[in-house]
């Protein structure tokens, strides 16, 4: 019911991602990627903290584990020996999850 979408063929579950409309690409630009030395301080409890949670939130389903990782993933923004920024995990995860949504990787 969106009028014209062009693809239209999974109907009204699908729209346009805005960042694929604008040519985004997923990868992280090293601009991006050196940015994560000044952007957190070493935290040892925040990292701890986000990563007991990273735990308790696991479970058996994909999205528990989906979960899971990303908030272990954002505890790496404390840890001094990981080299991530946040913009770094949002593009990383926004890919991971157009590919799980795309039903897998396609060769």
């Amino acid at each position: 019911m969106s009028g014209e979408d062009g693809d239209g063929a999974g109907g009204e579950g699908e729209e346009t991602d805005p960042l694929d409309a604008a040519g985004v690409d997923p990868v992280v630009p090293e601009s991006v990627a050196d940015a994560a030395d000044e952007a957190f301080a070493e935290d040892d409890e925040v990292r701890a903290f986000l990563r007991e949670i990273a735990a308790d939130v696991r479970g058996e389903s994909s999205e528990s584990k989906q979960l899971s990782a990303i908030l272990y993933r954002v505890s790496d923004l404390y840890d001094p020996d990981e080299r991530t920024s946040p913009e770094e995990i949002y593009l990383n995860v926004r890919h991971i999850m157009q590919i799980k949504a795309q039903g897998g990787i396609e060769r």
